[in-house]
């Protein structure tokens, strides 16, 4: 602590990511990177990217990559904006729109830890809406919110997932209220929001290139919204920074959106292996929560989340757990590669027979 530090970092308890491992030899489950290599199409744009593009400043509105996420979801140009990541898109979002004093947000009480975070930073509140009885989203809770409301889909960290005709009756029920919905494990199987942007001015979603095309240590995410929502982001983008993404991450991104053949692959890979893990755990006398995303959250009742971390972390397995009382009983588990699960499966079973 300094004296010169502001009454705002004074009270700011930062956003804590997951652990990240410094040896080559540990198996890293536990931030759901994609368990898949990128594209090789993206691998290559980034090989082959011309000097002179590095020298110069980046296109400040990424056109190329804009054109090709627009075609990719079927909108137009003007219903996207492109950032450093989801997280930077969500920061923007909250700056433009979820900072009304009078007009507090709703978060599910369980769910991605980086709300709060943003709010405090603003100095604003957030409303908290109970889970229902078996951890899915309490939409109609929602929906009798009468502030924006924000939410991952599928939620995070329970991995579960509302559906198309949920959202659509949530943005119709109040058009003057924003729906923000965080898309970050788009591809694994959930709906995704994207057809209704036309319909919804008070619709805005956020992605991420990190989880859905194997790209994390890229940095790249995009909103999708109205023109007037992708507006009012620009305009808090561009009172920040004007040349956000790199012209490499631009020229790796576009070149990913692009490789249509592998996202469809890839995708369905990971749908295979989680059904695969979640049975294997089930096997082992785990409860798993249904899963639309590339991990799945497990409890099983001789053992908490912390436990089963810290034992698995012994033996060069990284997992997550938390401290809090509502997920103390749970595990979240990245869908792998079959060899890192079976790596798995082999020390959870020596962990559960020594119980």
């Amino acid at each position: 602590m300094s004296r010169f530090w502001s009454s705002t970092l004074n009270r700011l308890s930062p956003y804590v990511p997951g652990e990240q491992a410094q040896r080559s030899d540990v198996i890293k489950l536990n931030t759901n990177e994609h368990a898949l290599p990128p594209s090789s199409e993206a691998l290559e744009a980034g090989r082959s990217i011309d000097p002179e593009l590095l020298r110069k400043y980046p296109v400040p509105h990424s056109k190329a990559l804009t054109k090709a996420i627009a075609e990719f979801c079927n909108l137009t140009e003007d219903n996207v904006l492109v950032a450093n990541g989801s997280d930077e898109i969500l920061a923007f979002a909250w700056t433009a729109f979820l900072s009304d004093e009078e007009q507090q947000p709703a978060i599910p009480a369980m769910t991605y830890t980086f709300y709060p975070v943003w709010a405090q930073l603003l100095g604003k509140g957030l409303h908290r809406i109970s889970m229902r009885e078996d951890l899915s989203i309490d939409l109609a809770a929602m929906a009798s919110w009468s502030g924006p409301v924000v939410f991952p889909n599928p939620n995070a960290p329970t991995a579960m997932a509302v559906s198309l005709s949920e959202i659509e009756d949530l943005c119709a029920s109040n058009p003057d209220r924003l729906v923000v919905i965080d898309e970050a494990y788009y591809g694994f199987g959930a709906d995704t929001a994207a057809p209704l942007i036309e319909q919804f001015d008070n619709l805005l979603i956020t992605r991420s290139f990190s989880k859905s095309h194997a790209l994390a240590g890229l940095r790249v995410g995009y909103a999708l919204g109205s023109s007037d929502l992708i507006e009012g982001l620009r305009r808090v983008k561009d009172s920040f920074n004007s040349y956000p993404v790199d012209a490499h991450a631009q020229a790796v991104a576009t070149a990913a959106i692009s490789d249509s053949h592998w996202f469809e692959q890839a995708s369905a890979k990971i749908v295979e292996n989680r059904a695969d893990l979640k049975s294997d755990l089930e096997a082992l006398g785990f409860s798993v929560l249904p899963s639309e995303a590339n991990f799945l959250l497990a409890a099983h009742p001789q053992h908490t989340g912390v436990q089963l971390t810290e034992k698995l972390r012994e033996v060069g397995i990284l997992v997550r757990s938390w401290s809090s009382e509502d997920l103390v009983p749970w595990v979240r588990i990245t869908v792998g590669n079959k060899s890192q699960q079976q790596t798995l499966l082999a020390e959870l079973k020596t962990i559960v027979d020594g119980a």
